[in-house]
C-alpha cells in the first residue's frame, strides 16, 4: 500500500484488514464511544498504515447529524464579537460540534448567506447578528430549532431566546454619575439601525428619567475607535456635554482618547465616559474604562445550555435572561 497515489480504503476494508466488526471500527473514530484502548490503538495503526479517514459526510447521511452549527454574527474584527466566538467556539469543539461562521457584515445578500448555510443541515443556529430579520432566519433554518441571540422583538414565540438586560445595571451607573454633579448627558450610538443599540439607549434614557433628566446631544459612530474619537471631538465641540454614554467599549476608549488629547478634558472629572460590553481591553490600565458589562462566559455558557436541551431532544422553546452589572473604571 506504499505510494502516493494509493486509493483511500473503506471501513469494510479497513475491518477486515483490523479483524473486527465495522460497529467496531465506528466507535474507534468515536471519541465517547466504550472500546478498549487496545482494540483501538491497534484500529488506528492499521488505519495510518492504510491512509483510512473516516468519512465525516456520509456518517451524517447515515445516522441524519452533521455535528454543524450554524453562527450568524455581524462581524468578527469587532472585539466584543471576537471574544464571544473564540468561547463559543471552544465550547461548541469541546461538544465535538463544529462552528460555521457567517459574518454578515459587508455582505449585500445576507439570506442567500443563510440559505447556503441551510444547506449543509446544520443541527443548530445561533443568530447573534443585528443585521437579519429574526423572522426570515427562522424561515430559512426550518429543519432546526433557531436560538435566537438578539433584541429585536420577535413575532415567534416558538424559539428560543437569550435575552440581556442592563436596565438595573445602567440604573447605577447613572445614579453615581448624577451623584457626583454631572447633568448634561450624550448618547454616541453604534448604528442607527440597531435593535441592540436602541435598547442599550433606553436603559440609560430611562435612568437619567429618573433623575428628571434627558440625553442633551447625540452622535452616531460605527462601534469603531476612529467613530468614537471622531463623533466624541464634534460633539464635545457643538455641546457642553458633562457625560457621554457610548454603545460600545471601543467607541468609549476613542470618545475618552478625544477628550483628553484634543479638547484636554480630563475624566471623570470634567467629563463622564461610560462604555458597554465590558471586553477585555476596557479593563486595561492604559484604558481603565467604567463600563456596563456583560460576563461573557456565562453568556456563552447559556448558549451552550440551550444547545445541550436541543440536544437532549428537549427542543423548547427555551428563554434565558442575563444581566449586565457596571464594572468600574477611573472614567466615570
Amino acid at each position: 500500500m506504499n505510494g502516493t497515489n494509493r486509493r483511500r480504503i473503506t471501513s469494510k476494508e479497513l475491518a477486515k484488514l483490523a479483524g473486527v466488526s465495522s460497529a467496531t471500527i465506528s466507535r474507534a473514530f468515536s471519541p465517547n464511544s466504550r472500546i478498549g484502548s487496545a482494540t483501538r490503538d491497534r484500529i488506528l495503526a492499521v488505519a495510518r498504515e492504510y491512509g483510512y479517514q473516516p468519512n465525516a459526510i456520509a456518517r451524517s447521511l447515515n445516522n441524519q447529524r452533521s455535528r454543524l452549527v450554524a453562527l450568524v454574527v455581524n462581524a468578527i474584527g469587532n472585539p466584543c464579537e471576537a471574544e464571544e466566538q473564540q468561547l463559543l467556539i471552544h465550547r461548541l469543539q469541546a461538544h465535538q460540534l463544529l462552528p460555521i461562521l457567517l459574518c454578515c457584515a459587508d455582505h449585500s445578500d445576507r439570506l442567500q448567506l443563510m440559505r447556503l448555510a441551510s444547506t449543509y443541515q446544520v443541527d443548530h443556529v445561533v443568530i447573534f447578528s443585528d443585521m437579519v430579520s429574526m423572522q426570515d432566519a427562522v424561515d430559512i433554518f426550518h429543519t432546526t430549532k433557531p436560538i435566537i441571540v438578539s433584541f429585536e422583538p420577535l413575532e415567534n414565540e416558538d424559539v428560543s431566546n437569550i435575552r440581556i438586560d442592563g436596565a438595573v445595571g445602567a440604573g447605577e451607573i447613572i445614579d453615581k454619575i448624577v451623584s457626583d454633579g454631572k447633568r448634561r448627558f450624550a448618547y454616541l450610538s453604534g448604528t442607527k439601525s440597531s435593535w441592540i443599540d436602541k435598547l442599550r439607549r433606553k436603559w440609560f434614557a430611562d435612568a437619567l428619567a429618573r433623575h428628571g433628566l434627558a440625553f442633551e446631544a447625540e452622535a452616531f459612530g460605527d462601534y469603531s475607535y476612529d467613530s468614537g474619537f471622531k463623533e466624541a471631538v464634534l460633539l464635545l465641540h457643538r455641546s457642553k456635554v458633562d457625560a457621554v454614554i457610548c454603545g460600545n467599549d471601543v467607541m468609549a476608549i476613542g470618545a475618552r482618547d478625544a477628550a483628553r488629547r484634543v479638547l484636554g478634558k480630563n475624566t471623570p472629572g470634567d467629563i463622564a465616559i461610560v462604555g458597554q460590553d465590558g471586553i477585555a481591553m476596557a479593563a486595561w490600565d492604559c484604558n481603565d474604562l467604567t463600563t456596563l458589562s456583560l460576563d461573557h462566559v456565562s453568556f456563552m455558557d447559556a448558549v451552550v445550555e440551550v444547545i445541550e436541551r436541543h440536544e437532549a431532544g428537549d427542543e423548547g422553546p427555551h428563554s434565558i435572561t442575563l444581566a449586565c452589572t457596571p464594572r468600574w473604571g477611573s472614567t466615570a
